[in-house]
């Protein structure tokens, strides 16, 4: 039997993206949606901004959006399956969701 395996799920990456440190001065969806744009960006961006948060600061300060990337994987999975897809996640990737990210 041929089970269907989820689609990847970026909310991880989101939620390791979501720190005080990266986040601060940025309305809760500027936030998110600017962290969308360096996951969009590829591995290389994602593991640099979380090696230096400076590395933020060029998504942050253009406003850099890629809203559309979180809508993305359940267009997908419709597409392919044809079923809407029950998003359940482990972590939530709006913002300040990461309380360890937000601790003083």
């Amino acid at each position: 039997m041929h089970t269907r395996s989820a689609p990847l799920k970026f909310e991880d990456p989101l939620y390791r993206l979501d720190r005080k440190e990266l986040g601060q001065g940025l309305s809760g969806d500027a936030f998110l949606y600017t962290r969308c744009a360096v996951v969009a960006a590829g591995r290389e961006a994602f593991e640099g901004v979380l090696q230096d948060p400076r590395a933020f600061a060029p998504f942050a300060t253009d406003l850099i959006w890629a809203e559309s990337l979180l809508y993305t994987p359940d267009h997908a999975y419709e597409r392919i399956t044809g079923e809407e897809w029950d998003r359940r996640t482990r972590y939530s990737y709006e913002s300040y969701s990461n309380t360890g990210g937000w601790a003083v």
